[in-house]
């Protein structure tokens, strides 16, 4: 019994000294480093969720965000905190380089971020929450928007322990900061030069995660830099206000060149393909639609001109209506998010000159008579190869002809094809050879 218990206690001993010796989760060897600078969208969002995620699965040590961004649609950005706020993997949010801005949604991914730099020559702030594609909010939306947006900011920011009255600020007041304003408000938790100051700086700290205090390691990791893929970056050239608008154009332009002159193919494969990649840019930027009908309207009025004589009047209102709906297309107070005049005036001169010109040549085209075929014989001159009394022959196109007139014509007369009725053409006097 004795010998019993003594290997049963060797053997909890032997177990517990395994279970001491035996390290806990391991973390990669490697930093992920990723860079923003662009405006936030659900393309951007859905990139900064994944490298996320990777980095989570890889068990890296930690990810840095270079951002550099005027900010970006809510929606997206709250993704983005979300993710954030939940990553097992540290998060350093990097305002840099020197004459980088986190503006609007880029202040409130950094309070979000475990750890918080910046950049020298940089800024943090103005995050007043602005319309997009609905014109000016009224008073009570417009004061839900900002209340909404003031309490989240509060609340990202007592979750990070940093100041909370600046947040609110920030989006009640529309407030900025510059780096060193930032540390001294506790809004930031460093400034670093480069990348490499920013490792050197956050080694050994502890930042708390979800599943409890990391302490980070971060000397002499390597850092493995990870860029968009080629479907990310087209996805986010479509969400640029510009490049949707023009698609647009070419869509709409495309489709009616292929209605117009069926068999084409190319305009309408084309126009079909712009269209549907602009309603996708549309959708994610939040387009107004009542300025996609206005610029509708314009095509339609574009097309009447070619059909009705209106003096130019027609053409006017389609310019006019092309570039208010242009103009409405993307409301807002960022410029990032609306359509420039040299944009919008040139394609507006541009429609104008191809649904007036390049249209037109096609309806006198088509509006052309005959130039073969039996249709194209009538108005030919012929010359009578024997006497036409009310039957006879006729030459024309170096071929014979029977013919039929009402009056008498002579052989070697001139005389003029007016009809072609099967094999017989009719035909009247013209001139007497002499």
């Amino acid at each position: 019994m004795n010998r019993r218990c003594t290997s049963l206690m060797l053997s909890l001993l032997i177990a517990a000294g395994f279970c001491a010796a035996t390290p806990g989760p391991a973390f990669s060897s490697e930093i992920i480093s990723i860079t923003i600078s662009d405006p936030v969208t659900p393309v951007i969002a859905e990139f900064i969720i994944r490298e996320i995620t990777q980095a989570e699965q890889s068990q890296a040590e930690c990810l840095i965000m270079q951002l550099d961004t005027p900010g970006g649609l809510d929606l997206a950005m709250r993704d983005i905190v979300k993710k954030i706020l939940s990553s097992e993997v540290p998060v350093i949010v990097y305002v840099a380089p020197s004459g980088a801005r986190a503006a609007s949604a880029g202040a409130i991914i950094t309070l979000a971020a475990h750890i918080a730099a910046m950049s020298p020559g940089t800024n943090i702030g103005a995050a007043h929450p602005v319309s997009l594609g609905m014109g000016e909010p009224n008073k009570d939306m417009a004061s839900k928007m900002e209340n909404d947006s003031a309490t989240y900011a509060e609340s990202i920011a007592e979750k990070r322990k940093r100041n909370k009255s600046w947040a609110v600020k920030a989006v009640r007041e529309s407030i900025s900061a510059s780096e060193t304003e930032a540390l001294k408000e506790h809004v930031i938790d460093l400034v670093a030069s480069d990348i490499k100051a920013l490792l050197a700086a956050i080694d050994g700290r502890e930042i708390q995660t979800p599943s409890g205090l990391r302490r980070l390691a971060t000397k002499d990791v390597q850092v493995i830099e990870r860029k968009m893929g080629m479907r990310e970056y087209v996805l986010k050239s479509l969400a640029d206000p510009t490049i949707a608008y023009i698609l647009l154009l070419i869509g709409l332009a495309g489709l009616y060149f292929e209605f117009s002159t069926p068999g084409a193919i190319l305009p309408g494969t084309l126009g079909g393909i712009s269209l549907i990649l602009a309603f996708y840019s549309l959708q994610t930027l939040s387009a107004n639609y009542a300025g996609l009908l206005l610029i509708l309207l314009g095509l339609i009025l574009f097309i009447a001109e070619i059909k009705i004589t209106s003096y130019g009047l027609l053409s006017i209102g389609g310019i006019i209506a092309v570039v208010l709906g242009s103009l409405m297309l993307f409301d807002s107070s960022e410029p990032y998010l609306r359509i420039s005049w040299p944009v919008i005036i040139s394609s507006a001169l541009f429609m104008w000159a191809f649904f007036v010109c390049v249209v037109g040549l096609v309806v006198k085209a088509q509006r052309r008579k005959p130039q073969s075929g039996l249709e194209g014989l009538i108005g030919m001159t012929c010359e009578v190869c024997a006497d036409i009394n009310l039957q006879g022959k006729v030459f024309v196109h170096g071929e014979y002809w029977n013919a039929r007139s009402s009056t008498l014509i002579k052989k070697g007369e001139q005389a003029r094809i007016t009809a072609v009725n099967g094999m017989e053409l009719t035909v009247e006097q013209l001139t007497t050879k002499k």
